[in-house]
């Protein structure tokens, strides 16, 4: 029968010290954002390069519109032939949109038109329907008209050459709109990270094998794969391991194939707490374990070769708490993203918080806007095991360590984690 892996592991663990054993949230941050750097690049289809970071310089090779066009529903004519109003024109053509004329409009001569319908050859002017009568062939110009009135000349918008994007930035809703419009169907892009979950624990089991046998459901797996997915990458699940060091090599293994990889549970310093274990005798060179923070002190980061790891603690809170702070701004940054920060607000605090000195903490709160000034009230209990709590969060109360105590009436810095909008810079 082979020799357990348990005693090689703790060996590995013995011999493998991370580069920083407990470090500010800030220096946290700078580490392990230091460690990531964007994935190489793709070609995407149009219909999938929203949302992502461009590796090319986007150029048009169009010109928009391509040709002078009506800007309005009326007639187009020749402004010398309405010196004066009313003055009657004869109707020698009708142009919808998307139909370009054959002949040459003369004297005396216009033609119905539609928005965005092309300028045929020899007129100079659109009046708008309102201001005409038309009756068969036969059209009463009842306004004055200016040359050049109502019509969108060739290339007012994009001429060829013009910059639509640049490397860098990242392609919006408009964006796509442009590509389609100078005929472009594919683009260059940053790669987006596939991302590796693995929960650990012989406590958990999955949530459709609940039964009362003082098991609990996995739900840090399921809280990391929307997180994941909620910035437009892919989540591949490996999984509960059991406490088992075999059983969590052979996972994180598995894991490697990915770019990231998140582990939830198993950082502590409990005797079945063996991830750090296994990650040093993988060969993975341990950066930090332990933040000054609360919830979510527990947080080991280790790169294998290129791969980050983070092994994030097994509390529901204290996990999304950490992966707010470190794990979605890094695989941002992977992805190729500027704008990697929830954005951070000051708001009031409406009830007293207090503490011991030495932990930043990371306080949940709903925010209310009372006329111009932001609230913030903490929910209820703040314990990491409180799940509950985050739903009804609207962001996170940010109360330094060397603080004890923060009275009601005091601006504090919040981090919402519910707002769209990303900053490039942390805000605290």
């Amino acid at each position: 029968m082979p020799k357990p892996r348990t005693e090689p592991a703790r060996a590995a663990h013995a011999s493998i010290e991370p580069e920083r054993t407990s470090v500010t949230v800030a220096e946290a941050r700078d580490l392990i954002l230091n460690s990531v750097d964007p994935l190489g690049s793709e070609t995407v289809g149009i219909q999938a390069a929203q949302g992502r970071v461009l590796r090319e310089e986007l150029l048009s090779t169009e010109e928009i519109p391509p040709h002078d066009n009506s800007a309005m529903d009326g007639f187009a004519l020749r402004a010398e032939d309405v010196t004066s109003v009313p003055t009657e024109l004869h109707v020698v053509e009708e142009l919808p949109a998307g139909k370009r004329s054959q002949q040459k409009i003369g004297p005396g001569e216009a033609a119905r038109i539609m928005t965005g319908a092309a300028i045929p050859e020899g007129v100079d002017s659109v009046v708008m329907v309102e201001y005409a009568e038309a009756s068969g062939d036969r059209v009463v110009i009842q306004q004055p008209v200016t040359r050049g009135q109502h019509i969108r000349p060739a290339g007012a918008d994009v001429r060829p050459g013009t910059r639509i994007a640049e490397v860098g930035d990242l392609l919006r809703t408009p964006h796509v709109g442009m590509m389609a419009a100078i005929g472009r169907t594919t683009v260059r892009v940053c790669s987006l990270p596939r991302v590796a979950i693995l929960a650990t624990g012989d406590e958990l089991v999955e949530p459709d094998r609940l039964v009362s046998d003082g098991r609990i459901a996995s739900s840090n797996s399921y809280t990391l794969q929307a997180a994941v997915r909620e910035i437009g990458m892919e989540a591949i699940y490996l999984g509960i391991s059991p406490d088992e060091p075999e059983e969590i090599e052979n996972r994180f293994r598995q894991a490697l194939r990915c770019d990231a990889v998140i582990s939830t549970g198993g950082v502590s310093v409990g005797d079945r707490d063996w991830i750090k274990q296994v990650l040093a005798g993988l060969g993975g060179q341990m950066r930090l374990w332990r933040v000054n923070m609360k919830p979510g002190a527990p947080l080991a980061f280790v790169m294998l070769d290129e791969t980050p790891v983070f092994g994030l603690p097994g509390n529901p809170v204290s996990t999304l708490v950490a992966f707010e702070q470190f794990v979605r701004p890094s695989l941002l940054k992977m992805a190729g993203r500027r704008e990697i920060y929830r954005p951070v607000e000051s708001a009031i605090l409406t009830e007293t918080y207090t503490k011991p000195a030495g932990r930043l903490h990371f306080v949940r709160v709903t925010l209310e806007r009372d006329a111009s000034e932001l609230r913030a009230t903490p929910t209820r209990e703040q314990g990491s095991n409180l799940l509950l709590s985050m739903v009804h969060a609207d962001g996170f109360a940010i109360v330094p360590g060397e603080l004890t105590e923060v009275v009601a009436g005091t601006r504090v810095p919040v981090q919402r984690i519910c707002s769209p909008e990303l900053r490039s810079e942390p805000g605290f």
